[in-house]
């Protein structure tokens, strides 16, 4: 929500001098919108479920983190460049509220990441441990010949 109010506000400019700072912040809040609410829509439909090749959590974290350097980076960007206008400065305050969210986001996302990478890690040893188990198993049964014998 914070990402289209900034994005709204910076295409209430009209005029600017040194356009890049308001095009840079500009492709930002839409680019965040559009990935964050197709992601969105994907974990609120389910529809993630259906491609379990993709690490969703993961592909979060990535977003996240990258929707928060890049707020931080346009928002200082148009801060410095800005001529005072309410839509820039209401850009500016939207940008780095956004920006804060998705810093929250993203520490949740690594949280969530780490929680599910330990899952998999001890899952994989709790394998790895079974079919040990079961190999050394194997010497005990007797319809397996040994060939050393």
């Amino acid at each position: 929500v914070l990402a289209l109010i900034a994005f709204i506000c910076i295409e209430t400019i009209m005029e600017c001098s040194p356009c890049e700072g308001l095009y840079f912040f500009e492709f930002v809040s839409c680019s965040a919108l559009v990935v964050t609410g197709v992601l969105l829509l994907m974990f609120s439909l389910n529809l993630h479920t259906r491609i379990p090749q993709i690490n969703w959590t993961l592909t979060d974290l990535v977003n996240t983190g990258l929707s928060t350097f890049f707020f931080f980076i346009a928002s200082v960007v148009l801060a410095a460049l800005n001529h005072k206008t309410g839509a820039e400065i209401a850009a500016v305050i939207f940008g780095f509220l956004a920006m804060a969210v998705y810093a929250v986001n993203t520490y949740l996302a690594i949280k969530k990441w780490r929680m599910n990478s330990r899952q998999q890690n001890s899952r994989q040893t709790s394998d790895y441990i079974r079919a040990r188990t079961e190999s050394r198993e194997v010497d005990h049964r007797p319809e397996i010949q040994r060939l050393d014998a």
